[in-house]
C-alpha cells in the first residue's frame, strides 16, 4: 500500500519532545516577553539564545533549509508536523529558526543568490543576525504583479527605486527589505536613504520608496524575474501558513471542548445540548480535512516541487482561513462573554482569520486558480446530453449484452422488471 497516515516513530520522539519543550519553556517566555525573540537587547538575547541551542542540539533548527544550507534537510512533511506544535505560539516559530516572512525570503536567497549576496544576508538571516521583510503589495494594485507600479531604473552603477508598497509584515522592524518591482526583486537595507516607513498600521506595514539607490549587485536573480521569484517564494509560504493554521485550530478546538464540558447552562454542562455538540463536530471534522489537505500537499512537494503543487497550495491557502474562522469563531460562542475578551487567545485568533484570507492573495484569486487548473483536466462533453445521461448509458450497456439476451430471453425479461422496479424508487 502506497498511502501511510504514520509518522515516523524517530521523529515523533522529536515532535513529543517539541511539545514539551514549547509548554514549559517557550510559552512562558512568550507570556512575559512576547518580542524578546526579535530584539538585539543583550538581556533578551540571554533568554532566547539558550531555548535556540537547545532546538539546534536536537537537530530542529531552520527544519524547511536543505542540509547544504545549515538546515535538517527533512522536507515539507516533517515541517508540517513539526509546525502542528509550534504553530500554538507565535513565538516557537523564531525559536526554531523558521519565522515568516524571513523562511520565504531565505529560501529565494538561497536558490537565486550569488555566493557574495548569501555571504552578506542569507546566513545572517539563518542565524538571526537581522530580519527581513517582503515588500510586494501596493495600495492600489494589490498583490497582482501586472498592475504594481513600483520601478527600478538604472542609473550608470546603480538602480533607482521609486513606488509605494502596503502590507509590508514587519517591514519597520527587518533590517532588509526584499521591494518586488516592474522588472525584478531587490534587496533595500532599510536605513537606505528614500525608505520611509509611515507610522500606520503598525504590524502590516506602509512604506513609500523614494529616490532610493542601490548598488547593481542589489538585484536578486534575473532582471525581469520578480514574478518567478515571487511565485516561488509565495508558494512556500502560503503552505507554511496553512500548517501553522492547523495548529491554530486545534488550539481552538482543545479550548471548545475543555470549555463545554465545564461550563453549565440550564441545569447540565453545555456539552450536552445538541448545538454546542454540532459545534464540536462539525470543528472535528474540518480541522482533520484541512490537515489531510496540507499533509497531501507537502508530501507533493517533497516528491515534486513547489510548481507542481501549485493548485493543491492554492486549495490550503483559502480552506486553511475559513476553517480558521469557522472554528475560532464557534470557540468563542463557546466561550461566551469571555471568548470576546483579551483574557484568552480566542478574540485574536479569530481577528487573524480574515487577515490570512487577504494575505499573500485574496481567497478568491487563489479559488479562481484552483477552478481554472482542475477545469484544465476536462474536456465538454459531446451532443446535448451529458457523459452520465443514463438513457444513453443504458441503451450502451443493451448493446453489450444484446447476443446474451438474444440467446436467452428470460435475462431481457429480468431487466425489463429491475428496470421498471428502480424506476418507482
Amino acid at each position: 500500500m502506497a498511502w501511510d497516515f504514520s509518522t515516523d516513530p524517530d521523529f515523533q520522539v522529536q515532535l513529543d519532545w517539541v511539545a514539551e519543550f514549547c509548554e514549559q519553556e517557550v510559552e512562558p517566555l512568550e507570556l512575559l516577553f512576547p518580542y524578546a525573540v526579535r530584539m538585539k537587547d543583550p538581556k533578551m538575547r540571554a533568554l532566547v539564545m539558550p531555548l535556540q541551542a537547545e532546538v539546534k542540539q536536537r537537530g530542529l533548527w531552520a527544519i524547511f533549509l536543505d542540509r547544504e544550507l545549515g538546515g535538517p534537510g527533512f522536507g515539507q512533511v516533517k515541517l508540517a508536523l513539526l509546525n502542528e506544535v509550534i504553530g500554538r505560539y507565535s513565538t516557537a516559530p523564531s525559536i526554531f529558526g523558521c519565522q515568516a516572512p524571513d523562511t520565504g525570503n531565505m529560501e529565494i536567497l538561497a536558490a537565486y543568490g550569488t555566493e557574495a549576496q548569501k555571504e552578506r544576508w542569507l546566513y545572517p538571516l539563518m542565524n538571526q543576525e537581522i530580519w527581513s521583510a517582503f515588500s510586494m503589495t501596493e495600495p492600489e494594485g494589490g498583490s497582482d504583479p501586472s498592475l504594481f507600479k513600483t520601478t527600478a531604473v538604472r542609473d550608470g552603477d546603480e538602480w533607482v527605486i521609486n513606488g509605494e508598497k502596503w502590507f509590508t509584515s514587519a517591514g519597520r522592524h527587518a533590517d532588509i527589505l526584499f521591494v518586488v518591482c516592474t522588472n525584478g526583486i531587490y534587496i533595500v537595507p532599510r536605513d537606505t536613504p528614500g525608505v520611509e516607513v509611515l507610522d500606520e498600521p503598525r504590524t502590516h506595514d506602509h512604506i513609500k520608496y523614494k529616490d532610493v539607490r542601490l548598488p547593481l549587485d542589489h538585484l536578486l536573480g534575473p532582471e525581469d524575474g520578480a514574478r518567478l521569484l515571487a511565485q516561488r517564494r509565495l508558494g512556500g509560504g502560503r503552505i507554511h501558513h496553512a500548517m501553522r493554521a492547523i495548529a491554530q485550530c486545534r488550539r481552538a478546538f482543545d479550548m471548545m471542548c475543555e470549555r463545554a464540558l465545564s461550563r453549565q447552562s440550564h441545569g447540565r454542562v453545555i456539552a450536552e445540548h445538541q448545538m454546542v455538540q454540532g459545534a464540536i463536530a462539525d470543528s472535528y471534522a474540518e480541522i482533520n480535512m484541512l490537515r489531510l489537505l496540507v499533509l497531501w500537499t507537502a508530501w507533493t512537494i517533497d516528491n515534486s516541487s513547489t510548481a507542481e503543487a501549485r493548485t493543491q497550495i492554492a486549495a490550503c491557502k483559502y480552506t486553511a482561513a475559513r476553517v480558521l474562522r469557522e472554528v475560532t469563531y464557534r470557540a468563542v460562542h463557546i466561550f461566551g462573554s469571555l471568548g470576546v475578551t483579551d483574557l484568552t487567545p480566542l478574540r485574536q485568533m479569530w481577528a487573524g482569520a480574515p487577515t490570512m484570507a487577504v494575505m499573500d492573495g485574496v481567497d478568491e484569486v487563489h479559488k479562481v486558480t484552483v477552478a481554472r487548473n482542475v477545469l484544465q483536466g476536462y474536456r465538454p462533453h459531446e451532443g446535448p446530453w451529458p457523459s452520465e445521461y443514463l438513457p444513453a448509458k443504458r441503451a450502451a450497456a443493451r448493446e453489450k449484452f444484446a447476443a446474451a439476451m438474444a440467446a436467452d430471453p428470460d435475462l431481457e425479461r429480468y431487466s425489463e422488471a429491475m428496470l421498471r422496479r428502480a424506476s418507482r424508487h
